[in-house]
């Protein structure tokens, strides 16, 4: 919540300590910099996202593959509340600001959103099996697609200070994947 919160920079080991009841000492046994910390909060974000996002909602089970892709969008939309610090994501707030700095931060979130557009684009590519889509586009560019949006998203709540323009883009995304499957209704 920090990192979503002040950023991954002016996050200090101090404060990360602290939120979290240990000693630096402690820290430095797991950890050999907040660098590896963050790598490893990466690794933990993309596992928690995969259960909180594609295993555990009733949504998932949904057995028409383009009313579970909506599911999802709707899920995602449903997110969107309150601070952005309690919506948005931690690997594309760290990513966003250390992609320069670290090589290594800027792979760990690459492989998080990665991970995220490739579960993702299973969903997709069986919504496209079954009622075809617009324009020959891939499962995979779609999903990265989807991604952008909600990163951007994100990004527009925390300049806003508000999530509504955030919630209106993602209400534009779900608009815009029923008419790439040719289902022109809104809601």
């Amino acid at each position: 919540m920090l990192v979503r919160r002040q950023g991954y920079a002016a996050t200090s080991v101090d404060e990360i300590c602290a939120a979290a009841g240990v000693s630096k000492g402690a820290f430095f046994h797991h950890f050999a910099s907040k660098e590896a910390l963050g790598i490893a909060a990466a690794e933990q974000w993309t596992a928690r996202a995969e259960e909180l996002i594609f295993t555990l909602p009733a949504w998932v089970r949904i057995e028409d593959p383009l009313e579970r892709l909506l599911a999802h969008i709707d899920f995602r939309l449903f997110m969107i509340e309150g601070p952005a610090e309690a919506f948005t994501c931690f690997v594309g707030t760290m990513v966003q600001e250390s992609f320069a700095s670290s090589e290594a931060l800027r792979a760990a979130g690459d492989a998080s959103i990665a991970a995220y557009c490739e579960r993702l684009a299973v969903d997709i590519d069986a919504a496209i099996a079954a009622y075809g889509i617009r324009d020959d586009i891939s499962a995979i560019s779609l999903a990265w697609h989807i991604q952008a949006v909600l990163q951007g998203a994100f990004v527009i709540a925390k300049a806003r200070n508000s999530p509504r323009e955030a919630r209106d883009s993602v209400i534009h995304l779900k608009r815009y994947i029923k008419m790439l499957f040719e289902r022109g209704e809104t809601e």
